[in-house]
Order: structure tokens, then C-alpha cells, then sequence
């Protein structure tokens, strides 16, 4: 089986303009900030990628410095913030100028969703969303008949992320990784993105149990640190000092321009 080690450069050049791009993890846990903080320098030097759709299943602080950094046009989540820490604050400024579409999503949206891309189908029904206002703010999720029981339900459209960037706690070259007790829908986003990257925080000759296996990976960057200053559990905790100041020093596209600077030169 071919190696698949990269480095943080090779792994972001493989995010084209305009893709939707899955970033695994939850909240403030195991995020790929390793490689935002790759892509964003290579949109700084090279002027791409943007026109991203983000889609993660929760948003932290990752997906709200690739929105500070103008690359993205439209955001797939159920949430976005930073937990205690406050609000996601470039995701607040440009959601409230409108600045980024938002597609209004749920737990049970996206994974529907991704239950459909897996399933090699154009859509998954279920219950969710029956009795509420949000098929009116997403027309593309319809109604079918059951055709057994003739039950309406909602039919969730299939969700087809091109790029899907996952950090693990290992990997070895081939492109198999173990990920942690908390997967999120990280095995999911394995299975149905074209190009899945894993950034791990250490390489190892072999793995005998993995949570992503090697046909399904692309590419594997070691990237110690990686997820910091989310927490890698358990390897390291959340930087809870480092995250109230990025609340704290960020508001609007200036303030994001003096910490993007430092942080990308730490």
C-alpha cells in the first residue's frame, strides 16, 4: 500500500476554491487547527481557496477563523461557538451583515444527510423537522409518502463534502487512524468525502485497530499539537487561557487581522 505522508502544505493545496470542506472533531474538541491555520496561509500567499461551503456537524474556533479569514461563503452546522468561552465573534459579524450564507441545520439534518451520501441515495427520510417552521427555511428539504404505511416524512437531501480534514491521536503511513473514544460523525465524513486528510499528532510503522482505515484515507500529516488550542483528549486539554483571549481580541475584520498574524506565526 503506497505511503501517504504529506506535509501541512501538500494537505491544503488539496482544498480547491469553491469545495465544501467537512472539518471533523466536536465543539472545542480534536479540530484540525493545524491545517486551517495551513490553508490560511496559503490563501494569504497564494490567494486560494475561497468560496468555501463549511460544513462541520458542531463549529468551534476553526471553522470561525476560516470565516474571519474571508474564505468562506456559506456555513453547513448545527452550531457554531466556543462553549463558555462566548460567541464564535467572525461568525457573528458576517452573519449579522449577512456577509455568509447560512444553511439552517439540525442534528438530525445532517446526519440524515450524511446516512444518505453513505448510502449511495439522493436522500434519507425521517421524522425531524415534522410540526416546525424549518422546511420553510430550507425549501430543498421536502416531503415523501411512505409507501407502506402512507406516514409524511422529511426527505433530508444527501450532504457530499469534495474535502473532509479529520485529526486522529495516531496513524501510520497507510492511511489508518485511531481517533478517540468521542468520533463525533468522523467516521461518517470518512466514508463520503472524495479526498479525506488526516492530520495526526503522531505517526506510527502500524496499526492493528483503526476507526479510519486506509482505503478511505488520502492523505496523513503528522501535525503534534494539531488540534491545539482545542483539546486532544487524551493527550492534551483545551487552552481555556488561549481561547477567552481570542474572544477577548477579536470582534471585526481589523482585530481579526492583528491576532490571525500572531497566531499564524506561533
Amino acid at each position: 500500500m503506497p505511503d501517504k505522508l504529506v506535509s501541512l502544505e501538500e494537505a491544503a493545496a488539496l482544498t480547491p476554491t469553491g469545495c465544501t470542506l467537512a472539518l471533523g472533531g466536536m465543539t472545542l474538541y480534536r479540530r484540525p487547527v493545524s491545517f486551517v491555520k495551513a490553508l490560511i496561509r496559503q490563501r494569504m500567499e497564494q490567494g486560494y481557496p475561497d468560496g468555501l461551503t463549511l460544513l462541520a456537524f458542531t463549529a468551534g474556533l476553526e471553522s470561525d477563523l476560516l470565516v474571519g479569514a474571508g474564505m468562506v461563503s456559506r456555513l453547513r452546522s448545527c452550531y457554531i461557538g466556543l462553549e463558555i468561552f462566548g460567541l464564535a465573534p467572525m461568525f457573528t459579524y458576517c452573519a449579522n451583515r449577512g456577509e455568509i450564507e447560512i444553511f439552517e441545520e439540525t442534528e438530525a439534518s445532517l446526519a440524515f444527510g450524511l446516512r444518505a451520501q453513505m448510502a449511495g441515495v439522493g436522500f434519507m427520510p425521517g421524522r425531524g423537522w415534522l410540526g416546525t417552521d424549518l422546511p420553510e427555511l430550507r425549501p430543498d428539504v421536502r416531503t415523501v409518502v411512505d409507501p407502506y404505511s402512507g406516514e409524511q416524512l422529511m426527505a433530508f437531501p444527501a450532504i457530499h463534502p469534495e474535502v473532509a480534514v479529520i485529526h486522529a491521536l495516531k496513524a501510520d503511513p497507510d492511511g489508518n487512524a485511531q481517533i478517540g473514544e468521542n468520533k463525533g460523525v468522523d467516521e461518517e465524513l470518512g466514508l463520503v468525502a472524495d479526498k479525506v486528510i488526516v492530520t495526526a499528532e503522531e505517526i506510527v510503522p502500524e496499526l492493528s485497530k483503526a476507526d479510519l482505515v486506509a482505503p478511505m484515507v488520502d492523505a496523513v500529516v503528522l501535525a503534534p499539537g494539531g488540534a491545539a488550542p482545542t483539546s486532544c483528549h487524551p493527550l492534551y486539554p483545551l487552552d481555556g487561557e488561549a481561547l477567552l483571549a481570542y474572544t477577548e481580541q477579536v470582534s471585526d475584520p481589523d482585530s481579526f487581522s492583528v491576532f490571525i498574524e500572531k497566531f499564524l506565526a506561533s
